[in-house]
């Protein structure tokens, strides 16, 4: 099988790397975590301006027509730099919505506004109660005549203190826990009845909980079947977990990469402590898992495109399960290495660890998803 890259995917992948290597060094990021909102928006006009906001979009709809392999590409290059600003929020996931289940006119009023990066999306689908299962659903959207109105209460809604668009996922019958009656609605965060709490997570990035209290939208914001669209839910959901795969990639790498040039230069005993065989081989075992993870997130890039949902979601969460077995050995290792130092804020090495741990609870732990992969009959 050929795993390399196309000429066009090489110059994608040395445009973002340039475009990182000039705009997001770790001083530069520790300014743009203290802008509104805690990202960049020059960086994001860059990424803008560059075309990388367009690369999932069909041509018909203003975008390049990329594929999963390019939204690898970007997401490593995005874990590399730790980059803040929220490509997965708005483009992967909001535009993976609007690609998938947008109709005509959806597309038409949003996805111009991701491209030339106008607008930010944020995904509202966390509750209190309901763990990592997207069916676990108690906010609820009640018909009013031709339109909805949706209450409840959202968590840790990523990007979710300063996007334009919320996607609301909200039941619109059943019980909490059915799998049929969910809904996806686009809301306007400005909306009356919606109040947020925005707060700094632990990797830097920003979430906010959100209550939704009588807010009122028209039937035009449903996405897909307001009546059955968990299906359409875990698609989008499994693309930003393929995604998730990718940054930890790029973290993983960069990570390996600070730890090596640590222990080449720190001394002990009047020697550089990369000369002690144990440490050495340590750093061959960080090597070696972090090969295996990129491994595994090629073949959730290609799961992606299984026709086959079971299968596709079998293949994501075994994916899923390799990543997080060596993003903590990788992050651990690294923080071990580096010593006392390793556990400041003023350490690059640090902000990688928590951005892998983070990575490693998003849309589902490695255990979770260890027995999405035994319930379907797979080993791991």
């Amino acid at each position: 099988m050929d795993f390399d890259l196309s000429e066009e995917q090489r110059l994608l992948k040395e445009s973002i790397d340039g475009l990182l290597t000039d705009s997001y060094d770790f001083e530069q990021r520790k300014k743009y975590m203290q802008e509104k909102g805690g990202w960049s928006k020059a960086v994001w006009s860059k990424l803008a301006e560059q075309g990388l906001l367009g690369l999932p979009f069909t041509e018909a709809d203003g975008g390049f027509g990329a594929g999963g392999v390019e939204t690898m590409i970007v997401m490593e290059a995005l874990g590399k730099a730790l980059v803040l600003e929220p490509y997965l929020a708005t483009v992967v996931i909001g535009g993976g919505f609007l690609r998938h289940g947008g109709s005509a006119e959806q597309k038409a009023a949003h996805i111009p506004g991701i491209i030339d990066g106008s607008k930010t999306f944020a995904f509202a689908q966390l509750e209190k109660n309901s763990r990592y299962d997207l069916f676990d659903v108690t906010t609820t959207a009640k018909k009013k005549g031709s339109a909805y109105v949706i209450d409840g209460e959202k968590f840790v809604v990523l990007n979710g203190e300063n996007a334009d668009t919320l996607i609301v996922t909200a039941r619109t019958k059943g019980e909490r826990r059915d799998r049929n009656g969910i809904g996806v609605f686009l809301v306007p965060a400005n909306a009356k009845g919606i109040s947020r709490k925005g707060y700094p997570t632990q990797d830097g990035l920003h979430a906010a909980d959100i209550s939704f209290t009588g807010v009122e939208v028209g039937s035009d914001a449903a996405i897909g079947n307001p009546e059955d669209a968990l299906a359409l839910i875990e698609r989008v959901v499994d693309e930003a977990r393929v995604a998730l795969c990718a940054e930890a990639v790029g973290a993983m790498d960069e990570s390996l990469k600070e730890t090596v040039e640590y222990i080449k230069t720190r001394k002990q005993f009047g020697v550089a402590i990369g000369s002690f065989q144990s440490l050495q081989h340590r750093a061959s075992d960080m090597f070696v898992a972090a090969e295996q993870a990129r491994s595994m997130s090629m073949f959730a890039t290609m799961a992606g495109d299984f026709a086959d949902a079971k299968e596709r979601a079998s293949a994501i969460a075994a994916a899923k399960v390799q990543i997080g077995k060596s993003l903590k050995f990788v992050g651990q290792q690294s923080i071990q290495l580096h010593g006392g130092i390793g556990m400041t804020m003023e350490a690059k090495i640090g902000h990688y660890f928590k951005r892998l741990t983070m990575i490693e609870n998003t849309f589902g732990d490695t255990e979770y998803h260890l027995r999405r992969v035994a319930d379907a009959g797979g080993l791991i």
